[in-house]
């Protein structure tokens, strides 16, 4: 008689739960869809920064150097201007730091701060 009770006990889950669940992934997609371009541009500018420190001997090249590769790179959140150029022995070191405020849905924005080095290795 127990063995018959249970088969009747439904699993799975409720329509509300489904739809808890729905709404949590929904803004998590929303939330990656948005920030993804940021990080594909601070990964540019990483870049960047490397080929104008490895490129250029002086601040005004490399200032010069970065605001190329900006432009072929379609990168719109720094300028050459933007960077802090200084010298480590005979390398020379660009230091860059900027905010990206991402908007989610009225009135709510993702304010992300990047900031790298040409003298770093990581992403």
């Amino acid at each position: 008689m127990e063995n018959l009770l249970r088969k009747n006990v439904q699993r799975g889950i409720s329509f509300i739960g489904l739809l808890f669940w729905a709404v949590i992934v929904a803004v998590l997609a929303v939330v990656a869809i948005r920030t993804v371009p940021t990080v594909t541009e601070y990964m540019s500018v990483k870049k960047a920064a490397k080929s104008a420190a490895s490129s250029a001997t002086t601040v005004p090249e490399v200032v010069e150097a970065f605001d190329r590769q900006a432009a072929v790179s379609y990168i719109t959140s720094i300028t050459g201007k933007d960077l802090q150029v200084t010298k480590n022995g005979d390398n020379i070191v660009v230091n860059f730091s900027y905010e990206k405020e991402v908007p989610l849905f009225e009135p709510v924005y993702l304010l992300i701060k990047y900031s790298g080095s040409s003298g770093s290795t990581d992403y």
